[in-house]
This record gives structure tokens, C-alpha cells and sequence, in this order.
């Protein structure tokens, strides 16, 4: 089981399971988020998530077909949890967010690397794609 929570303490949550991908997001959006990096997440199926201590504010952008809903600690900003529509019954974490983000091995993937900056390191031999895997 892995633990993990918000910045200023206010969410914490819990997932089981054995992770469904590790990856780095290049995308536009995860850059924003991230701050200019790209984004590290792990994949876990959504019926081993839950939410021990407070509720998340989640957002969508209005102006995309399919916008992922990003879940954020309304206190302090911290985002924790990504749910893409692609990925039905599938949460995405942030590692950085875990109790202990040492369980994060590295990605398996890099995704998005159309929108990949020049200063973004991709690890070598990990497998790249422009957008998603068979996307």
C-alpha cells in the first residue's frame, strides 16, 4: 500500500495494487502544472484509490473535447491526481505527493514528447511516443 497527501496536510489518500505504468508527460498542460518539467506519474487501478482525510477540488478545462480532470488540495495547490478520459477507471498519481516517492523506480515511457522542451531529459532506453501509446 502506498500513502501519501498534500503539501499542507489537508488530503491524504491511500492506493493498492501494483502500478499499471510509470511514465513522465511532456504535454503542454503538464507543463503548466508541473511548473515546466515534464510531469512524473504512476497509474494504479482506481478501485485501489481512496481518500482517508479531506476532498479534493477537481478542474477541467472548458475549452477542450476531452479535458483530463486534475484533483488539487484547495488550501495549498497541490495537485495529486490526474483522471483521463482515455483511461477509464484508471488514477494517476503524482509521486511526489507519496509518503515515500523513493517507491517511484523511474518511467517505463515517456509520453507526449511532440510537445517536449529542449532543457526536458528523457531518460535513455525508455520508450518514447509523440502522444499516447497506440494514440
Amino acid at each position: 500500500m502506498i500513502e501519501g497527501g498534500c503539501y499542507c496536510g489537508a488530503l491524504r489518500f491511500q492506493v493498492e495494487g501494483d502500478p499499471l505504468f510509470q511514465g513522465q508527460c511532456h504535454c503542454r498542460e503538464c507543463q503548466y502544472i508541473s511548473g515546466g518539467s515534464p510531469n512524473v506519474v504512476m497509474a494504479f487501478p482506481e478501485p485501489g484509490f481512496r481518500w482517508t482525510k479531506g476532498d479534493p477540488k477537481p478542474f477541467q478545462r472548458s475549452d477542450l473535447d476531452t479535458p483530463v480532470t486534475r484533483e488539487f488540495c484547495a488550501d495549498c495547490g497541490t495537485h495529486l491526481v490526474s483522471k483521463a478520459p482515455g483511461m477509464p477507471g484508471t488514477v494517476i498519481l503524482k509521486p511526489g505527493t507519496f509518503d515515500d516517492p523513493s517507491v517511484f523506480a523511474g518511467p517505463q515511457m515517456a509520453i507526449y514528447t511532440c510537445d517536449k522542451q529542449s532543457f526536458h531529459h528523457i531518460p535513455e532506453g525508455i520508450a518514447t511516443f509523440e502522444r499516447t501509446p497506440g494514440g
